[in-house]
């Protein structure tokens, strides 16, 4: 009798799964975890999800970095060795990440500042995007009707601790812009110093103590540089969030075709229906899976971008290089010197 219940719940909760419960977007708006608050404050699942991804990023670049660091010398030549495949992915990625995009935008000197933050910030996102790809929410529900507890739930209530994606939350990505925002402060407050960073909201040198008749240009300026100190960073947010969102309801739409076959015609229709849906998923899928980490790396990208403009490492760099150029140009005069 039990099993013969639990199979009917399961024929009706498919239609329900498939749809998202008969509207895409509730496979991806926040939820409040079912049954748990802090007093009169019920805690939303996108902050059970922060903090596992943080324990998770912590457990797995911790392991990580006892893998790659150099052994006993015991070992030979196989100390110097990466042991492990994850080690070894992050390994190519963090030297990816720093030798060919962070440090030709920072330098190195800020590059050796920013490099822990930066990528913090990326693996740290992009695991919160990968959990999204993971159905907790709907193993959750599934396995609570399975069990034949649906009927204990109140109309609209949905019986998931965990799940869902972090990144789809505007709260979320609004924090991790506040981050950013405040490490470009820093970042020109310590390079630019109070006068400098006032002179580049300003619009630079050139500007502020050129020809009289650009001042008038000053107040304008400082205006669009303000602005866009907040712009830059809102921009950060809105751009995570939009493609998380997109994406996922764009998955939960295309499974959603099923359901409204079955609300029509039966199982007759849902079940072709949504074999086609469900192959058109999977390669959504796969395109999500490039998304979580294309929008990872384009937070942390423009991060050091903007973190960048703050700086003056490339008119620095650019003097270093070129005195080493007179310097090596002036050294070879002197051996042909000596030669003749």
């Amino acid at each position: 009798m039990i099993l013969s219940n639990s199979l009917i719940s399961i024929i009706d909760l498919a239609p329900s799964l498939l749809a998202a419960g008969g509207n895409p977007i509730e496979h991806v708006v926040d939820k409040d975890v079912h049954g748990f608050a802090i007093g009169e404050y019920k805690i939303a699942l996108s902050a059970i999800s922060l903090v596992v991804g943080a324990v998770v990023v912590f457990i797995v670049l911790s392991m990580a970095a006892k893998q790659i660091e150099t052994g006993p010398s015991s070992a030979g030549t196989d100390r110097y060795l990466t042991k492990g495949r994850i080690a070894q992915i992050v390994e190519v990625m963090v030297q990816g990440l720093r030798d060919g995009v962070i440090q030709p935008l920072l330098g190195k000197d800020a590059t050796a500042r920013f490099l822990p933050f930066l990528l913090t910030i990326f693996f740290f996102i992009l695991v919160l995007n990968l959990f999204g790809m993971i159905p907790f929410m709907d193993i959750q529900e599934f396995v609570f009707t399975l069990l034949g507890h649906k009927h204990e739930l109140g109309h609209g209530e949905t019986p998931v601790w965990f799940g869902g994606t972090a990144t789809a939350s505007i709260a979320v990505t609004a924090g991790l812009a506040t981050l950013s925002f405040f490490a470009i402060l820093y970042q020109g407050f310590r390079d630019l110093g109070v006068k400098g960073f006032i002179e580049h909201m300003a619009g630079g040198k050139d500007l502020l103590y050129g020809p009289i008749m650009l001042k008038a240009v000053v107040p304008i300026m400082l205006v669009v540089e303000i602005l866009g100190l907040f712009i830059k960073p809102a921009a950060l947010s809105i751009r995570l969030f939009a493609n998380m969102v997109a994406g996922h309801t764009l998955l939960a739409t295309l499974l959603g075709f099923g359901a409204l076959a079955y609300s029509a015609k039966g199982w007759g229709l849902a079940i072709p229906v949504s074999a086609v849906s469900v192959v058109a998923a999977i390669a959504i899928s796969v395109l999500e899976l490039f998304v979580a980490f294309l929008q990872a790396f384009v937070f942390m990208f423009l991060t050091a971008v903007f973190i960048g403009m703050m700086s003056h490492h490339g008119d620095h760099d650019h003097g270093h290089d070129h005195a080493h150029g007179h310097d090596d140009h002036a050294h070879g005069h002197g051996h042909g010197a000596h030669a003749h």
